[in-house]
């Protein structure tokens, strides 16, 4: 049975915030709130967690999960970055923009892509998802939270209560989220590529 954690959009309550960064830290899975839409996330290092966020969204170990970081110097940790990189990524961070990136050995080897060694990274700019990374003190594994068969992610944090109250661990309501994926800029070739356009504008990129 997941609990509900209804917090506000912009100052999120830090008690409420607290006991989920606990459930994530224990092995918990979670709907939270981005700049895009309401994503599954779960705990970097428990192996358990991370499978069952996969079996959730019924994807293999070749869809990309991605890492969700509190600052660029997280992000640097996880990932190996120029300073070519460095300078577009400065462009699009905190913002709905997700990186394709070489993993540092930071990254345990099951996460990243198993033929490439890339790891997806972003920092997004949403106050409550923003309080719950620096409550929990490290990077949370995140896949956008789409249900099997449809194409479209969920928005209403009602409706995915209903729908994954037996499976989650956790759901953080702040409200409706844009709707809109993250933009996807492949940095790891020797000019940047866009993959797919989303809510972030490539123009903010120069791209």
């Amino acid at each position: 049975m997941s609990q509900f954690f209804q917090v506000h959009p912009v100052n999120p309550q830090a008690r409420l915030l607290k006991q989920a960064a606990r459930i994530l830290h224990d092995g918990g899975v979670a709907a939270v709130p981005t700049d895009s839409s309401y994503a599954l996330v779960c705990h970097l290092d428990d192996k358990a967690a991370a499978e069952r966020l996969r079996r959730l969204r019924q994807v293999d170990d070749k869809h990309h999960l991605t890492l969700i970081c509190r600052d660029l110097s997280e992000l640097a940790n996880y990932a190996r970055v120029d300073n070519r990189q460095f300078r577009l990524l400065k462009l699009g961070t905190p913002g709905p923009f997700t990186f394709i990136l070489e993993a540092t050995k930071e990254v345990p080897r099951r996460l990243s892509h198993p033929s490439r060694r890339t790891i997806g990274l972003r920092v997004p700019e949403h106050p409550v998802l923003a309080a719950l990374l620096e409550e929990l003190g490290q990077p949370l594994l995140a896949t956008t939270l789409i249900p099997a068969g449809e194409s479209e992610p969920l928005n209403d944090p009602e409706q995915i209560r209903t729908l994954y109250e037996k499976q989650l661990q956790a759901v953080v309501d702040a409200g409706a989220c844009p709707m809109a994926p993250t933009t996807i800029v492949d940095l790891t070739g020797e000019a940047p590529e866009v993959l797919r356009v989303g809510r972030g504008d490539p123009n903010q990129l120069g791209l």
